[in-house]
């Protein structure tokens, strides 16, 4: 941007805290303001001017105490920053009447004292800054444009421009005034010869947050891109940008993330303009919002583009109408038209455009969702629209939110195809042999209802004490819900429906940690249907929505057998974790693979359960049992003997191979990294998988299938202990 004026108010300031290279990084509040006046046509210099601010919080860190010489009785008697700012300005307007100039632009060194001490304090103390607070000169980038060889910017302060240029060097012990006096020198230098510069370039402060749609085929450059976690769940992305008050956010570059219900779940992907602002975003790691504190994390474009981008034609008319205000409504009757909507927000609020400023989100079969978006023209429309919070349509209530561009393209995304990201990596559902699946009315399980949500499957067995060696192989299975934590529920399949009436006599309101447990007995028909979404309590069984004439059954798929059993060399290790990146496994070469399916509720069914269904699934965790656990050291005799005397169908194979556990991996480790990590061994991707926490998260540990014990018994041995990405690697068989 150019600049038209003729004079620059070189600009230091001073906060609480950290300056210099970390001015604004602690959120501290500014105590002090030096400026001084530069005619660049007549290269005259005006008066220095050192103002005291008092801060609200009235608490100076040793670091500021030596930098600045200040004491906390100077700073009861300043003035707060209101009054100290209409004190600058006043100060500088009388200044350039008597030069016979009308406007000026501040100059300063480096972007931190604008963009992350004035904007972000201003707006938490809802000040309203001058318009010359939204542009500056950065001496630093000007001085970089006359000598480039005078070292990387971001290291150069006034004294080092100063020294570089070979001018005297000052000796002041008032804080502050050696910094001023020392830019003027350098600008005044600058404008004299060899160099003769002009300061035409202005750095701008935008004044708001542009919302606009993202197309998926657009760039977005990976290095200007954050996620922000820990916001409040009512903010908006004008929030956001608030809380990132002089950075410059690119245009529709602010998308709240949605958990698998569709509801925001505290993370924000936030794109600015250039590198250099997301850098100076994540300076703001841990920085407030209200009472909390937010975190500030480097983010992809690609993670970018998965939240905010879209292809719908619809989204893209209906987001093409700039600078509306968005308002996403919820709880919609599914008989609701646009002219109940309209005359529902009334005419204190009109719609852009009536219906075309009304967008309905509908199921790819055309069914509506219940959600709808609505555009306003102006603030005052849409808060008149929230006033209308939980007020009754038909016979329902509306919740009424703001929203954003990209929250109208993601909750479009996720209704009408497969979810662009997800909140958990997809769920390895159980594999188990068919032979233990019983779908048919025979009442061989239990269920467990109101288990402590810390309960791990080793409290199941301890739980159920003598009853442990009648639970069928593989036949524990803990129930979690969408977002992968456990939903206080469990389901066992026993060997008979005798043990299975025992257990829930012996066991019924037993205790659990602090919890009593409800047990019930139940069929293996009854089990799929609860882990299928339905309900299942003592007044009856509820189908699940899949089995509701108007809804499709969700999506499963088939996969081959996997074995059951390790070698004796290395013992199975069940982990509570989700694990992602899944390898299809592969079947043993000396016996053909029989089928294998989940919980199906027909003969035949594909087993896949989609965690983005349109009603509230539940699915089971990886199962086990006591001799997967581990459990027992080694099995009783009489369960020895009932697994000998299983017919050979029924009896778990031996695998082949053997798995290597990696422990103390970095939390961004891929597979290729492991594959690297392993060069030598010959290993194929599907050999590795990651293991990831309930939270979603990677745990940064992954486990390596081996072709023989052999070999992994040598991996351990040579690559145990070694770095990956400046990590020490454990390796255990």
């Amino acid at each position: 941007m150019a600049s038209h004026s003729d004079t620059l108010v070189v600009f230091f300031g001073q906060t609480a805290g950290a300056n210099g290279g970390r001015l604004g990084s602690d959120e501290r509040e500014l105590i002090l303001l030096v400026w001084q006046i530069v005619d660049l046509q007549e290269k005259k210099v005006g008066k220095l001017h050192r103002c005291l601010v008092k801060p609200d919080t009235l608490e100076l860190t040793e670091e500021c105490k030596e930098e600045s010489g200040l004491t906390l009785e100077e700073l009861c008697k300043a003035e707060p920053l209101d009054r100290a700012l209409q004190q600058f300005q006043q100060s500088v307007s009388s200044e350039l009447q008597a030069l016979g100039r009308s406007s000026y632009t501040l100059c300063t060194d480096g972007p931190l004292l604008i963009r992350q001490a004035f904007h972000p304090e201003a707006s938490k103390k809802n000040l309203v800054l001058a318009d010359c607070f939204y542009s500056f000169v950065d001496l630093r980038k000007e001085f970089h444009k006359c000598c480039p060889n005078a070292g990387a910017m971001k290291d150069l302060c006034a004294s080092a421009m100063a020294e570089y240029l070979c001018l005297p060097s000052l000796m002041e012990k008032a804080a502050g005034v050696q910094e001023v006096k020392a830019m003027v020198m350098v600008i005044l230098h600058l404008l004299s010869k060899p160099y003769n510069h002009k300061f035409t370039s202005c750095e701008t402060v935008k004044h708001k947050f542009e919302t606009g749609a993202c197309s998926k085929t657009e760039a977005v450059d990976s290095e200007t891109v954050i996620r922000a976690r820990g916001l409040p769940w009512q903010s908006s992305d004008q929030d956001i940008a608030r809380f990132f008050k002089g950075l410059n956010i690119a245009k529709g570059g602010v998308a709240l993330c949605l958990n698998a219900q569709g509801r925001r779940n505290g993370e924000a992907l936030v794109r600015f303009v250039s590198q250099e602002h997301r850098d100076l975003a994540l300076e703001r790691h841990k920085h407030h919002m209200g009472s909390r504190y937010i975190e500030v994390y480097k983010a992809t474009g690609e993670e970018f583009l998965k939240i905010a981008g879209g292809t719908s034609n619809e989204v893209a008319q209906f987001l093409s109408k700039e600078n509306q205000v968005i308002i996403r409504m919820r709880g919609l009757p599914f008989t609701a038209t646009p002219e109940d909507v309209l005359g529902f927000l009334g005419p204190e609020c009109p719609v852009t455009d009536g219906r075309e400023g009304l967008l309905f989100v509908k199921y790819p079969d055309g069914r509506p969702t219940g959600d709808a978006f609505v555009l306003f023209a102006c603030e005052e429309y849409a808060q008149n629209a929230i006033k209308k919070h939980k007020e009754i349509l038909g016979k329902r209530y509306i919740e009424l939110f703001r929203s954003t561009a990209a929250e109208v393209q993601q909750v479009l995304n996720r209704y009408m195809s497969t979810p662009l990201i997800s909140t958990l990596p997809p769920p390895i559902l159980p594999v188990i042999p068919q032979p233990f699946i019983a779908t048919g009315s025979t009442r061989d399980c239990i269920r467990l209802r109101g288990l402590p949500y810390t309960a791990t499957i080793e409290d199941i067995l301890e739980f159920m004490g003598e009853f442990t060696i009648d639970i069928k192989p593989h036949g524990v299975h803990m129930v979690l819900n969408q977002q992968g934590r456990p939903s206080g529920d469990a389901f066992i399949q026993m060997k008979s429906s005798e043990r299975a009436f025992l257990v829930a006599q012996k066991c019924h309101k037993k205790m659990m940690k602090d919890r009593y447990v409800e047990v019930f007995q139940c069929s293996g028909e009854e089990m799929s249907f609860v882990l299928m979404g339905g309900t299942l309590n003592r007044s009856g069984l509820s189908p699940p929505p899949c089995k509701l004439p108007c809804l499709s059954p969700p999506a499963y798929t088939t996969f081959p057998a996997p074995t059951a059993v390790f070698p004796a060399e290395a013992a199975l290790y069940q982990t509570p974790a989700l694990l992602a990146t899944p390898r299809t496994p592969q079947a043993p070469t000396h016996a053909a693979a029989p089928a294998l399916a989940y919980y199906p509720p027909q003969p035949h069914a594909q087993l896949y359960m989609n965690m983005n269904m349109n009603y509230t699934a539940y699915y089971p965790s990886p199962p086990v049992s006591p001799t997967t656990l581990g459990y027992f050291a080694a099995p009783p005799g009489t369960m020895a003997a009932a697994v000998a005397a299983q017919p050979p169908s029924t009896q778990m194979l031996a695998q082949p191979g053997a798995l290597v556990r990696m422990q103390g991996l970095p939390f961004n480790t891929g597979v290729k990294d492991i594959l690297g990590f392993f060069q030598g061994y010959q290993l194929q991707p599907d050999a590795v998988l990651v293991l990831y926490n309930f939270s979603g998260q990677r745990s940064g540990e992954a486990l390596v299938t081996f072709p023989s014990v052999e070999q992994a018994k040598q991996a351990v041995a040579e690559r145990s202990g070694r770095p990956l990405a400046g990590h020490t690697i454990h390796l255990c068989v």
